[in-house]
C-alpha cells in the first residue's frame, strides 16, 4: 500500500524564504556599486556628447560666417553671439581688369569670374556682399551697406536689385552669397544660471545687435542643449585677419546634480 503525497510544511516553506532572501540581499549588495558605475558613465557620457554636439554645431556655422561679422553682447543671464552666415563666394569682374562685360561697380549686373556658386534668385534671392570689414561706412552688410538681393542670374552673370557697391575698392573682387533661408544667425546661452542654449536664424538684418535681440523668432529656434552655461569671448584679429572665438560650455543633470565642462576654441577668417 502506498504512502499519500507529503507537501512542504510551513517551516520549510519560511525557511526557503529566509534562504532566498538572505542569497539575493548578498548578492544586491555586490551587484549594486557595478550597476550603479555602470549608470554614472553613461549619464556622464550622454552629457558630454550633448555638450560636443552643441559646440560642433556652433563651428561649423562659424566655419560659414561672413568676414567680419561675428558680434557679442550680453543681457542679464545671457550671452549673444550673431554673425551672417554665408554660403558660398566668388571673384567678380572690375573696372581695372582690361576686360568688357559686366562690372560689380557701377552696374547692378556683374559677370562672375571662374566657376559659378550655387545662387537662388527672384522673391526669395540670395544676397551677394563684397568688401565686408564692417568698421566704416558701405562695409557693413548689416546695415545694407554693401549687401543687395540677387534679381536673376543668367549664365555667369548676375543681376541685383540695384548697386551699392560704387565704393568697392578695385584691389577687392571677391563677394560672398548669403542665403534667404539663414540670413543673420544667433546663438543665445545662459550665463550664470542654467538655462537652453538656442539658436536662432532667418530674422534679417538690424544695424546693430541690440535691435537684432528683441526680433530673435520663436518659429526659426533649435535647442541645441538644456541646463547650460556658456562663457564665450572673442578677440577678431588674434593673427593678422584671423578671429578667434573661445566658449566653456557648462551641461548640468538635475537629477544627480553633477555637470560637465567643455572648452572649445574657433578660428574664424575676418578676410573680405
Amino acid at each position: 500500500m502506498m504512502g499519500g503525497a507529503r507537501g512542504f510544511t510551513l517551516v520549510e516553506t519560511i525557511m526557503v524564504m529566509v534562504i532566498t532572501g538572505i542569497i539575493a540581499g548578498s548578492v544586491a549588495v555586490f551587484i549594486a556599486r557595478p550597476v550603479q558605475g555602470y549608470m554614472d558613465s553613461v549619464r556622464r557620457a550622454e552629457l558630454s556628447d550633448a555638450a560636443d554636439t552643441a559646440v560642433r554645431r556652433l563651428g561649423r556655422d562659424l566655419r560659414l560666417a561672413l568676414p567680419n561679422s561675428l558680434r557679442l553682447t550680453s543681457s542679464g543671464n545671457l550671452a549673444y553671439l550673431e554673425f551672417i552666415m554665408s554660403s558660398a563666394g566668388g571673384r567678380f569682374r572690375t573696372d581695372d581688369d582690361g576686360s568688357s562685360g559686366g562690372h560689380l561697380p557701377p552696374g547692378a549686373v556683374f559677370d562672375v569670374l571662374g566657376p559659378m556658386p550655387a545662387v537662388n534668385s527672384g522673391a526669395s534671392g540670395d544676397y551677394i556682399v563684397a568688401n565686408n570689414f564692417g568698421n566704416g561706412p558701405y562695409d557693413d552688410a548689416y546695415s545694407g551697406d554693401n549687401r543687395r538681393q540677387v534679381v536673376s542670374v543668367a549664365g555667369n552673370a548676375v543681376t541685383l536689385a540695384d548697386n551699392p557697391f560704387r565704393h568697392v575698392g578695385t584691389g577687392i573682387s571677391r563677394f560672398q552669397v548669403v542665403p534667404h533661408a539663414t540670413q543673420a544667425v544667433s546663438f543665445v546661452c545662459p550665463t550664470l544660471t542654467p538655462g537652453d542654449f538656442l539658436r536662432y536664424w532667418r530674422y534679417g538684418f538690424y544695424a546693430t545687435q541690440a535691435e537684432a535681440v528683441p526680433h530673435l523668432p520663436a518659429g526659426s529656434q533649435a535647442l541645441l542643449a538644456a541646463n547650460a552655461t556658456c562663457s564665450i569671448t572673442y578677440s577678431p584679429n588674434v593673427q593678422q585677419r584671423l578671429g578667434l572665438l573661445s566658449i566653456a560650455l557648462t551641461l548640468r543633470d538635475s537629477a544627480s546634480g553633477e555637470s560637465v565642462s567643455l572648452f572649445y576654441q574657433i578660428h574664424v577668417d575676418n578676410t573680405p
